[in-house]
């Protein structure tokens, strides 16, 4: 029996939206979920307890960070990513593909490697699809990603097409090293913008039967149309009984959009950065505290809101970022993630009473957006 079990619970009549579980060795994670980012063994500015008080069920870790500092078997020594960092639910961790592409200048690819000269440091390191694989072991998360090669768009249609069949290589060579039986290994769709090649990679990744899969190479330059035709073309021909993840979306109005389209996993630093820099997503859209109209304001960033944030006024959490005080980074982090937190919980809530299209209307229309029409 796997320690892994996707249970589809309801789907949405008008959309692809979809209810489920993801039942993992140190948990289940409700879908649509969104996973905050704990890049280094930590969501920035949080302490384990309070990302736990937003209702994430699971955090995300990171490969190529890890493996630089502190070092993946120092990770291991401390028994684990979840036992170094407190965080007793499931974690996800990156292959460290996406930090490979974003470093630029600094690598290379090949057939055999990715190479890179760490930005600590300078240290050169090679990261084969085997060794991804290795230190995901090593840290010990529940979700493990496949190597792939993530390549920035817009592209010419030879150099997608390379970095999909580099991409369906190396996922065969991670599976190959895979050991853990309590690790699930996900597989990454690429094929940047071209339904075709979308589809060619979706099929050819299904046939390999992953735990899941992740729709990858998005978010590196398109419009959000375009992601969202990426992601519809995608999802139809992944399978119905496992979970279906995007990578590094989004903003509010991405996760409702993707939702429709049949996505049920989601990370992104943007509530925590945007945190740290003083702005706040709300129902009536984005605040920027640092604007002196909040200097005297005595409201909350929202009423019913329970994060930590709320039980203060904007005139204070203005405040603390004009006096560079820590604390207003992590009120508006935590603030942020509970925000998404809660969209997803009444995402869920929605599907489930055959609704959802109604309530992504009216979100998006806070928010200043019309819903994209499905294709």
């Amino acid at each position: 029996m796997s320690a892994f079990h996707f249970d589809l619970q309801h789907q949405d009549p008008q959309s692809s939206a979809r209810l489920g579980v993801f039942q993992t060795p140190h948990g289940p994670v409700r879908t649509p979920g969104f996973m905050p980012v704990g890049t280094q063994g930590t969501v920035k500015g949080l302490t384990i307890d309070q990302v736990a008080s937003t209702g994430a069920d699971m955090i995300l870790g990171n490969t190529y960070h890890l493996r630089l500092r502190p070092g993946h078997e120092t990770v291991r020594q401390l028994g684990g990513l979840h036992a170094m960092s407190g965080w007793d639910g499931p974690i996800l961790t990156d292959s460290g593909g996406f930090q490979v592409f974003s470093l630029g200048a600094l690598n290379s690819v090949t057939e055999q490697a990715a190479t890179f000269r760490s930005h600590i440091d300078g240290e050169k390191v090679v990261l084969t699809p085997e060794h991804s694989i290795e230190i995901q072991e090593a840290l010990g998360s529940d979700v493990a990603m496949v190597l792939d090669h993530v390549i920035a768009l817009p592209a010419s249609k030879p150099e997608v097409e390379d970095a999909l069949a580099r991409s369906i290589r190396w996922a065969a060579r991670c599976r190959e090293a895979s050991t853990l039986d309590r690790q699930a290994l996900f597989a990454i769709v690429q094929g940047g913008l071209d339904p075709e090649l979308r589809r060619q990679c979706a099929t050819e990744l299904a046939s390999m039967d992953f735990e899941g899969y992740a729709v990858g190479g998005l978010s590196v330059g398109e419009t959000p149309e375009e992601m969202y035709a990426a992601a519809a073309v995608t999802t139809p021909h992944l399978p119905a009984d496992k979970p279906r993840y995007l990578m590094g979306v989004g903003t509010p109005r991405d996760l409702l959009e993707n939702i429709a389209r049949g996505i049920d996993l989601f990370d992104c630093v943007m509530p925590t950065r945007n945190g740290r820099n003083g702005l706040a997503f709300t129902d009536k859209g984005p605040i920027k505290l640092r604007n002196a109209v909040h200097r005297e304001d005595t409201q909350p960033l929202m009423e019913d809101c329970p994060c930590l944030a709320c039980r203060h006024s904007r005139g204070y959490l203005r405040h603390l970022f004009i006096a560079k005080e820590m604390l207003g980074p992590t009120l508006l982090s935590h603030h942020n993630l509970t925000y998404y937190g809660r969209i997803m919980a009444e995402a869920r809530e929605a599907i489930q009473q055959d609704r959802f299209s109604q309530f992504a209307a009216e979100k998006l229309a806070g928010w200043g957006h019309r819903p994209v029409p499905l294709a």
